[in-house]
């Protein structure tokens, strides 16, 4: 619950004393770092490391499974590696009438409580299920926002994140429904959704048992997206950047901050202090999808973001989001403009926090593709 009574219980003075321990050692902020990029190597290195995730490098070795003529632009369906276990699926969205290489953005999809689709949050599809595209309004305005940047010039890739869309958890025994898509109604969707929402402990803890965390995962499958995306000879490798609401926020503030290679980001939905979250905010804001193990003991949430540095890097949060504690989202934003202006780039961060509920509304976008469009051209 969010206010009233903790849900943490007679539980919360330990566990909040816990995180009210973190010392910030390895904050930009902190007086023993002076140099920027002698910060970041350190600080990064440990991020990585508690990810107890280290893919070895692959060869994307892309499949083209479909390419589709949409008017303005094409759309491919592909298929690459990112590990030497994985495959993704991903939407690929490249304009027409290109003369030059374009600059390539990394589309990141929410979480939402949605599992059955992935990149199709992000990617409108004739004869999609009416219940996704009234999903697609209430989070993002009714717009398909890869979409909406290709027709502004730039070439798009989106993923299925591990454990939504293709990627989905699917059992032998399950209905035929929800193996192949087809023929669901709202109320199948909506027991999907529900188990998947109430299996995320079981497969977390396969992850965690096998060595791994959920975290690791999705942060190198959008790494490693970087690297198709610049396999692509119609991208601008200097000219990369990365967009998402929500979980897809948190991931595109990770993939600035881990992947020197983006130089704008947009983060929506997704910024707060994550100890001032615990008393009142922790159900649906800490999930094992986003937990970094032991890493908020040296950096708060807007430390890593400022990893981005000296890439350009815009954070939105809403007044009406009620997953996240507003105070802690303001400190948040200050202290990532402050790491900002330390680093001397101040102009390159923007946070904004609007009277919007948690979602991409057509406001939020304008700012998004504006912020894109200065740093990427």
């Amino acid at each position: 619950m969010m206010g009233g009574h903790p849900v943490l219980g007679s539980l919360l003075s330990f566990i909040q004393a816990q995180a009210d321990r973190g010392d910030g050692s390895l904050s930009y902020l902190d007086g023993r770092f002076i140099d920027l990029a002698a910060w970041k190597t350190e600080a990064r290195r440990r991020v990585l490391d508690l990810l107890h995730y280290a893919p070895a490098p692959v060869d994307p070795a892309p499949w083209l499974i479909e390419r589709v003529d949409c008017g303005d632009h094409w759309r491919e369906s592909v298929e690459f590696s990112t590990t030497p276990d994985i495959r993704v699926p991903a939407f690929v969205l490249i304009p027409k009438g290109l003369t030059k290489p374009a600059p390539g953005i990394v589309a990141l999809h929410d979480h939402g409580g949605f599992y059955l689709w992935g990149r199709e949050k992000l990617v409108e599809l004739p004869g999609e299920h009416p219940t996704l595209t009234e999903f697609r309004r209430t989070c993002y305005a009714g717009r398909s926002i890869a979409v909406e940047m290709v027709r502004r010039g730039h070439v798009v890739v989106v993923i299925d994140m591990f454990y939504w869309g293709d990627r989905r958890l699917v059992r032998a025994d399950d209905g035929d429904d929800w193996r192949t898509r087809r023929g669901l109604t709202p109320e199948r969707i909506a027991a999907f959704n529900g188990r998947s929402g109430a299996e995320e402990q079981l497969v977390a803890r396969g992850l965690y048992t096998a060595g791994a965390t959920w975290s690791g995962v999705m942060f190198w499958d959008d790494i490693r997206t970087v690297d198709y995306l610049l396999t692509r000879p119609e991208v601008d490798p200097a000219r990369i950047g990365c967009v998402g609401l929500s979980v897809g926020g948190y991931r595109s503030l990770h993939l600035a901050a881990l992947d020197p290679r983006i130089r704008a980001a947009v983060v929506v939905g997704w910024m707060a202090s994550f100890p001032a979250q615990l008393a009142h905010h922790l159900l649906h804001t800490i999930g094992f999808t986003m937990l970094v193990p032991g890493l908020y003991r040296e950096m708060d949430l807007p430390d890593v973001a400022s990893l981005a540095a000296p890439n350009a890097l815009m954070v939105i949060n809403g007044t009406r989001d009620g997953l996240f504690e507003l105070p802690g989202v303001r400190r948040a934003h200050e202290r990532i403009a402050a790491c900002y202006r330390k680093a001397g780039v101040a102009e390159r961060f923007a946070g904004r926090i609007v009277d919007e509920p948690h979602e991409f509304s057509l406001a939020m976008q304008g700012e998004a593709w504006a912020w894109l469009e200065r740093w990427l051209g």
